[in-house]
């Protein structure tokens, strides 16, 4: 075991924490509650000041923080932002000392993360694409899944960190194929939580005891890690983002695009995209995707 304390034993990675939101924020404090050091920064001073407050340090810039780092980690929407805060002469890869090591939790486009391993390598960086599953809850509880693309040399470096953050954590091929496998998980939840939200309004308007209906559904062949996490939002219509709609949309943009470049059919897919699409276009984007509820409503008559 390595010590942070600085005994005879070598101490740890120190770790920059670039994007702190509703994921990166506990994901960053579960690092410093396993003794890791961490350099934070993100662009909401509030978010600067909660990681300051969990024993972690607040940079001023994406170049203070990765300056001294051994290991940089990315958790920031979309592939747009990845290449903002990697590139350019304020950016990770201009800041970082060689030898580094990037582990980008975004979720984001196959090619992006392996045209960023191919332009770290030539400054000496290393990458890993590190995307997760779990939600807000899962992020909070230290037991996310998480799918990694890269070197089987830096996830093994990784690895340590990673299993501060998750509880499944696999290798699943080179640069890329973890965002590949992220992109076929949000394919499911999204279609899942679409049939969850159609049993919920076919269960209501039948007349049936929605709570107990939903026990007994998650007991058999039909329950689900969505319908456990998921099944409070849609008794009490509570949709606080844990996952918002608008980055369902975006992902949903990803797994479409990139199967139709591998010529991959999605056809419930591809209508499940539409009801996203058409949710966010309602003004719902802020939403939890659990939300996608209310779209069955929208369509069944009932006023939302």
């Amino acid at each position: 075991m390595s010590n942070p304390t600085g005994s005879s034993q070598p101490t740890r990675p120190a770790i920059a924490w670039i994007g702190l939101g509703i994921m990166g924020s506990p994901m960053s404090e579960n690092l410093i509650k396993a003794g890791y050091s961490v350099t934070g920064y993100t662009l909401e001073q509030d978010k600067l000041d909660r990681l300051a407050a969990a024993g972690g340090t607040a940079a001023g810039s994406i170049a203070e923080a990765v300056k001294d780092a051994d290991v940089i980690i990315t958790m920031v929407p979309a592939s747009p932002q990845v290449e903002a805060i990697a590139y350019g002469p304020e950016g990770i890869l201009e800041n970082a000392k060689a030898g580094a090591l990037i582990i980008d939790m975004s979720s984001i486009t196959p090619q992006t993360s392996v045209d960023l391993a191919k332009n770290a390598k030539e400054k000496g960086i290393r990458v890993i694409d590190a995307p997760v599953s779990g939600g807000e809850a899962g992020a909070i509880e230290a037991v996310l899944s998480i799918m990694v693309g890269g070197e089987q040399a830096d996830f093994d470096a990784a690895l340590p960190i990673l299993e501060a953050l998750g509880k499944t954590i696999v290798l699943c091929g080179p640069h890329g194929s973890g965002q590949t496998v992220k992109a076929a998980n949000q394919l499911i939840v999204a279609v899942n939580i679409q049939a969850c939200a159609e049993a919920v309004v076919f269960l209501e308007k039948s007349g049936v005891d929605l709570n107990a209906a939903l026990d007994v559904l998650n007991g058999g062949l039909a329950g689900s890690t969505v319908l456990t996490r998921k099944k409070d939002n849609f008794l009490n219509r509570d949709f606080k983002p844990g996952f918002r709609i608008d980055l369902h949309h975006k992902d949903m943009g990803i797994v479409t695009d990139a199967a139709r470049n591998v010529g991959a059919a999605l056809p419930v897919g591809a209508v499940v995209a539409q009801l996203v699409a058409s949710l966010r276009a309602q003004g719902d984007g802020g939403l939890d995707h659990s939300a996608l509820l209310r779209a069955v409503e929208r369509l069944s008559g009932q006023q939302v």
